[in-house]
């Protein structure tokens, strides 16, 4: 983090959120073992990582697991999909981040489960919040990183930090799900698009009051490949088939130029008309990432504090962060929330009505 009073070189002390790569909104619940490597220059921003072990997601849980009591609920936009058991490829032998731990390949075997079609939208999370009174973390710290290309002129000439290594990261106060560019901002007209500004305890939470969880990196990248092998992206190896937009990223200069092509210059609504092979629709990844859990047999290392993140964002361009690729993946801690943040649920059976 730097201190643009003191110039871009100027380092701050002990700052409570330290910079890790910020990737696309695909949030599952990974297990504190499953952290992936170190991010390095070929990170797409900067995650708002804050200190481990206060006590924040032990806290969480407990108020989750008696929100979910005996709720039965089923949380999420549209339909869960259920995905038939099965073996596939899992990772790469041709990493593109190789800090990231994207290969080598395995083959990997899974039971059937279910998974949200759409990712969780502001209205479903609307509708928890209501609920239960939940309070997200980037409430209680008061800020959250945004993208400083969905920032006014008058928001940003308040903001005197920038992430050293991504000076687009800026942290805003007031920032949240509900006020996604901080103060004067709303979800009113994007009730339909993806919750941001959610952490992995946020998530996690979200999902136990629904009845679900967060799915597993293999749940996640099965689901993504839709059935395809050895494939880049969930619908096959070229971006554009037949020039289409089949992914909600970044078209033209990152980070100074964003034509919107797809039409979209941040997140699009979380129902298309868009699905791949097994019924999910993981085509637009219209977020940024995704919070994964860490269950066997793909929990990872035996230790660690961070979360995967694994999907791509309205950020994402080759040129800088091609991490919107199957394969791809990162971390953050589970306290961390951005604007490009967000997820969808799993289940391992179908679960109840509301």
């Amino acid at each position: 983090v730097t201190d643009a009073a003191r110039g871009p070189a100027a380092k701050m002390a002990a700052p409570a959120r330290l910079c890790r790569c910020l990737l696309p909104l695909l949030l599952a619940a990974m297990g504190a073992g499953a952290a992936a490597g170190t991010p390095g220059t070929a990170g797409c921003g900067c995650s708002a990582s804050r200190a481990a072990g206060d006590g924040r997601e032990e806290a969480a849980q407990r108020y989750s697991a008696a929100a979910a009591a005996g709720s039965g609920r089923s949380g999420g936009q549209g339909p869960m999909v259920l995905i038939p058991a099965g073996v596939f490829t899992m990772g790469t032998q041709e990493p593109q981040i190789q800090q990231d731990g994207e290969g080598p390949a395995r083959r990997v075997r899974l039971g059937s489960f279910y998974m949200d079609q759409y990712e969780v939208s502001n209205r479903d999370f609307e509708s928890f919040v209501n609920a239960t009174g939940y309070v997200t973390e980037a409430e209680k710290f008061g800020d959250s990183f945004v993208f400083e290309g969905m920032l006014s002129e008058a928001v940003k000439a308040d903001i005197h930090q920038a992430v050293a290594a991504a000076p687009w990261w800026l942290p805003v106060k007031g920032a949240s799900w509900r006020h996604p560019e901080g103060p004067g901002s709303s979800i009113s007209s994007r009730m339909d698009h993806p919750v941001l500004h959610v952490s992995w305890n946020d998530a996690l939470a979200f999902c136990r009051w629904a009845g679900k969880r967060l799915p597993t990196e293999a749940e996640w990248e099965y689901g993504c490949r839709g059935g395809l092998e050895s494939r880049l992206f969930p619908w096959g190896n070229k971006l554009q088939p037949k020039g289409q937009h089949y992914a909600n990223i970044w078209q033209g200069e990152f980070p100074t130029n964003n034509t919107a092509e797809d039409g979209y210059k941040g997140t699009a609504p979380v129902i298309t008309e868009s699905q791949n092979g097994l019924g999910t629709d993981f085509s637009p990844n219209r977020v940024t990432m995704w919070l994964l859990s860490s269950l066997p047999p793909q929990q990872g290392p035996p230790s660690g504090t961070d979360r995967v993140k694994k999907g791509g964002s309205y950020m994402c361009h080759k040129s800088y962060c091609y991490r919107y690729r199957c394969a791809a993946r990162s971390q953050n801690t589970p306290d961390s929330s951005a604007s490009n943040l967000g997820f969808r649920c799993a289940a391992s059976s179908a679960p109840g009505p509301r």
